[in-house]
């Protein structure tokens, strides 16, 4: 099937009523879709595709020039979000992405090292609105992250160079931050307003911000509550 045919096939498929897609999917293009999954007006492109149980997609979504898709259980993604390339995007069980979030990878890219194309977001995660993720370069979202408020944005790349970006448990980013290509953030920190990420942070439990960002202090009591408190009131406990 040409690239054209089949993208108009996916634009069509998006467009019938959530039981029919499912089927059409199932059927057409071989995509692995689990029981109660609820699709919205949105279109799925990927070579090799599993969503399990209890997924909800909302409308005006698009996935496309994705090798591998794979979306948990329990998994709930809202509207217009943009999903691109990469060799695998990986949303865990019980995660949420809001709106507006563009989720891209570089098709092709021409950098100088090896690259591993992949966006990992662990269990119980949850992206909030308008932020950019360039995965051109591995991007993993430990388990109940919090990318909060709106306009923030990862970047693997520069020019011809990469380097990964991993983001611990339980931490939470706040909103229009920055983090440049090899920034790390520990499990169970939290990241100030406006930060600027340019390196690698080792020190859990800690309050990360400035430009360049900075450990300012150990968290107390208060602050470890928020990195501890559930995503989502119908999180598992085992999350």
């Amino acid at each position: 099937m040409s690239g054209k045919l089949r993208l108009a096939l996916l634009a069509f498929v998006a467009l019938l009523p959530s039981p029919v897609a499912r089927v059409c999917y199932r059927w057409f293009f071989g995509y692995k879709i689990g029981k109660r999954v609820r699709l919205g007006f949105s279109v799925i492109d990927a070579g090799e595709c599993t969503i399990a149980d209890d997924v909800s997609i909302g409308h005006l979504n698009i996935f496309t020039g994705v090798h591998k898709l794979e979306i948990g259980d329990h998994t709930r993604i809202g509207v217009l979000n943009i999903f691109r390339g990469g060799a695998e995007i990986s949303i865990g069980r019980y995660c949420e992405i809001l709106r507006l979030n563009e989720i891209n990878s570089i098709p092709e890219p021409d950098p100088v090292n090896p690259v591993d194309p992949r966006f990992l977001m662990g269990n119980g995660s949850m992206i909030a609105a308008s932020h950019k993720i360039d995965f051109t370069d591995r991007v993993e979202f430990g388990k109940s992250v919090i990318m909060g408020g709106r306009n923030s944005s990862i970047w693997t790349h520069n020019r011809q160079m990469t380097r990964q970006v991993m983001i611990g448990d339980n931490t939470y980013l706040g909103s229009e931050i920055r983090i440049a290509p090899g920034g790390s953030i520990p499990a169970r920190c939290i990241v100030g307003i406006g930060s600027v990420i340019t390196k690698a942070f080792e020190n859990e439990y800690h309050l990360i911000a400035g430009v360049p960002a900075t450990e300012i202090k150990p968290l107390g009591e208060d602050g470890r509550f928020l990195t501890e408190r559930k995503t989502r009131k119908d999180l598992p406990d085992d999350i």
